[in-house]
């Protein structure tokens, strides 16, 4: 499985939809994923991918990570997978 369509999974799963309701596109907000779903998002991602976010969810305005979409997660994820690689 893609890395695409694997967030897409996770996230689906914390919005209690069905994948093909998230598009890259949507904001958690827009899928209705609080504050507690993104941190669950989060630890699904971390576990899913084997990585470590540097996510704050004290802070969020003030993460590296970019949760804005669901391309920006993606996008972010490739990056961190890409430098545990390097």
């Amino acid at each position: 499985m893609d890395i695409q369509n694997k967030v897409i999974e996770i996230v689906a799963e914390q919005a209690v939809l069905e994948p093909s309701d998230v598009t890259l596109e949507s904001t958690l907000e827009s899928l209705g994923i609080d504050s507690l779903g993104l941190v669950e998002s989060i630890f699904s991602i971390e576990e899913a991918f084997d990585i470590s976010v540097p996510f704050n969810a004290n802070e969020p305005d003030k993460s590296e990570f970019d949760i804005s979409t669901v391309a920006s997660i993606i996008k972010g994820i490739e990056g961190l997978i890409a430098d545990q690689k390097a």
